[in-house]
């Protein structure tokens, strides 16, 4: 299969997916999920006209200066026992029903009492410090649209208007698998020519941060059978499957062949650095990512493809990490044909935005994502100086900002 360009292999991976189908979710659990549904007012909100401070209601052009004080508080959660007319005044709470006759009130800070009369110290507007009914928000009105992602002020509306359920959507289930004959578990002690599993703990952690729900399904060694019942099983029970190592073209690489068979492979080598032997299939309708065996290969891939699908599989409509332009604090020196995304630190100084590299590049070396904000895209050409534009996404929005 032909080597495709990042661009070309983010846009056959867009195609492939699709949002999961919506569900209903209550009220206490659907923070952070995507709304599948238009929301509406049922009735007008408040449903009274309400008093916004405590205080006095009135008819606001009455003339009198001292008013008799009707007996009976409104309460908020109460209805008012009392009608309010000319030379009377009704006290009220903040968030209290109006009385029948009154127009405005009178904040309590500009009366005073004596007796059975109150007087204030400034004339009021008719409306002043009173909410319409239906000000906030008026029956069948659109509150939430689809496509909201609910956050706590959009969970507050839900509970506003009596929506203790809605239709949003599930967060994807995402299998990982990392293969190899010289992986272990993290707690192991290394044999000879082994290493300690990282890259599956790492794809679990960026699935939980994207919004995804991570299965781990272990190690499984280079042995096609094996390698064939963990597919299995994952597309089972998940709606994603993600396997790090064996996307090569050596003798033990044996997730792109099983995936072929299985499946549509749309793609295997992409033209970038890191992450080239990258393979993307759907297998029962199901998205699979064989990500390379390399730690950094694995986490770029996932931050340039993966995130992305598993938020639209969220729901999500704002897909891909937000980018902007960036000057480089120091020279580099691209790759000669293929887009190199740099692990950097952005950060913003008197002069504008500037970017520095997280050192060594290699893609085996996991530090160098360490404190690293942003990818730099750098196209295959010559050597960039100091100062030389190029564009960051960024992974991690800069402190300073």
């Amino acid at each position: 299969m032909v080597m495709i360009e990042p661009e070309e292999a983010w846009q056959r991976v867009i195609a492939a997916v699709a949002p999961l189908a919506p569900r209903r979710f209550a009220l206490d659990v659907v923070a952070g999920r995507v709304l599948a549904e238009d929301v509406r007012a049922e009735t007008d909100h408040p449903p009274f006209a309400a008093s916004t401070v405590d205080g006095w209601a009135v008819v606001a052009e009455d003339p009198s200066p001292r008013r008799r004080i009707l007996s009976g508080e409104g309460g908020a959660g109460e209805m008012p026992t009392v009608t309010v007319v000319p030379g009377t005044a009704a006290r009220v709470m903040t968030g209290a029903p109006i009385p029948p006759g009154a127009d405005a009130v009178v904040m309590v800070e500009d009366s005073g009492v004596e007796g059975d009369f109150v007087h204030f110290t400034r004339a009021v507007r008719p409306s002043e410090n009173v909410r319409p009914a239906g000000s906030d928000l008026a029956a069948g009105q659109v509150v939430l649209a689809a496509g909201t992602v609910l956050g706590p002020a959009e969970v507050g509306l839900l509970a506003t208007v009596g929506r203790f359920e809605v239709w949003a959507y599930p967060s994807p289930r995402v299998a990982v698998l990392s293969t190899g004959d010289e992986l272990v578990e993290p707690w192991a002690i290394p044999g000879p020519a082994q290493i300690r599993d990282s890259n599956r703990y790492t794809l679990m952690a960026a699935i939980r941060e994207a919004g995804g729900e991570p299965l781990s399904l272990g190690i499984v060694p280079d042995r096609p059978e094996m390698l064939r019942e963990k597919v299995a099983s994952a597309l089972d029970h998940a709606d994603v499957l993600i396997t790090s190592g064996g996307v090569s073209e050596g003798d033990r690489d044996h997730i792109g062949p099983l995936l072929a068979e299985l499946g549509t492979v749309h793609f295997n080598r992409v033209r970038q650095k890191p992450g080239k032997p990258f393979t993307f299939a759907t297998v029962r309708g199901k998205p699979c990512f064989a990500l390379p065996g390399n730690p950094v290969s694995a986490l770029v891939s996932f931050e340039l493809y993966v995130r992305p699908a598993l938020r639209r599989m969220a729901g999500h409509t704002r897909l891909r990490r937000p980018e902007m332009p960036v000057r480089l604090r120091h020279p580099v020196r691209p790759d000669p044909v293929r887009t190199e995304f740099v692990r950097a630190v952005v950060e913003r100084e008197e002069d504008g935005w500037w970017a520095r590299t997280t050192g060594s590049q290699a893609s085996s070396r996991l530090l160098s994502m360490l404190g690293a904000n942003a990818l730099l895209r750098i196209p295959p050409g010559p050597p960039l100086p100091e100062g030389a534009t190029v564009t960051a996404i960024l992974i991690a929005w800069p402190e300073d900002h």
